[in-house]
């Protein structure tokens, strides 16, 4: 029997697909454009059965559309995608349009450590994220896809030949928070780092002339309305760090994958100050230079520094 190409076998043996939030609504109210639909595609495609389980998929082939188009069979009620790094876990199954043939799909299994940014799509299918933009956690969409959008490896990948169509069945399984997103809790200074903010909710440090504290501090900046942490629950957390001396980065996960720890695994001193934190929180550490010998294994920060942390707890796992 032929070997299946090495896009194919990625997809099937990874639980999301192919590589290695603000709060739900309609998409309106969540400020963002769904990408166009296609009333033929409709027509052509038919879907059963529940979502985050292997689909029943019926293609009227020979299916060539002319632009890519998405149509939503299965609307959930969980958190929206806004952006195209948004952390989600997808469970994908591809058809030929020509043929109708299911050629290849995800496992199923529901496994959240396989959850990765939506843009990681983007290396195999071009510009796959802002198919997915709007969709909420709980949906089902097809994806009518032309020669085009398929792109010319992923369509070698596939088999899918010049002129030739895919239709992906996409099951959104899990969608974590972009970034925090709860209140704003008011605090005093005392001399501690300001936070900012980009519109995408990517923080940054201002830090104050002066000393820096001689004890662990901690603030909530955002309050989550979500569950709290726990000392073994594995949660997701967005981090930024800065060394208070020379004002220098050490660590970042925005634009990367968030953390993926229960808080027992971290440095003694942040497992304290997330332990009891809600998602959807941001939380600011201010770490004294005395206490960081554990940080500089974990995240090689630097030494004879103070630390300075901001955390945006995007979810838990489970």
């Amino acid at each position: 029997m032929r070997r299946l190409p090495a896009l194919v076998a990625v997809i099937a043996l990874a639980g999301t697909g192919l590589v290695g939030c603000a709060a739900s609504g309609s998409a309106s109210a969540a400020g963002c454009t769904p990408p166009p639909s296609d009333s033929r595609a409709a027509e052509a495609v038919t879907v059963s059965g529940e979502v985050g389980q292997k689909p029943d998929v019926q293609v009227r082939s020979p299916f060539l559309p002319d632009t890519r188009s998405v149509e939503t069979v299965v609307t959930g009620d969980g958190e929206r995608i806004t952006q195209p790094d948004q952390l989600v876990l997808l469970d994908l199954t591809v058809y030929n349009g020509i043929t109708g043939e299911r050629i290849v799909g995800s496992r199923y299994d529901g496994n959240v450590a396989n959850a990765q940014p939506l843009s990681g799509w983007d290396q195999t299918f071009p510009d796959f994220s802002s198919a997915m933009l709007c969709a909420t956690q709980g949906s089902r969409l097809v994806v009518s896809m032309p020669y085009d959008s398929v792109g010319p490896q992923a369509a070698q990948g596939l088999d899918i030949p010049q002129g030739g169509s895919a239709v992906v069945v996409a099951d959104v399984e899990r969608v974590y928070l972009p970034a925090a997103n709860g209140a704003d809790q008011f605090t005093a200074g005392f001399g501690l780092p300001t936070v900012v903010r980009a519109p995408g909710g990517q923080p940054g440090v201002t830090i104050p002339d002066g000393n820096a504290p001689t004890s662990v501090s901690v603030q909530t900046l955002k309050k989550g309305d979500g569950p709290a942490l726990t000392a073994d629950a594995t949660a997701r957390l967005a981090v930024l760090g800065v060394s208070w001396n020379d004002r220098r980065q050490f660590v970042t996960t925005w634009g990367k994958n968030p953390i993926a720890a229960p808080p027992s695994k971290l440095p003694g001193t942040l497992a304290s100050a997330l332990e009891g934190q809600t998602v959807g929180s941001q939380v600011l550490v201010v770490i004294p230079a005395d206490q960081t010998a554990d940080d500089q294994k974990l995240f090689n920060a630097p030494t004879d520094t103070a630390l300075v942390y901001v955390f945006d707890i995007l979810g838990v796992d489970g």
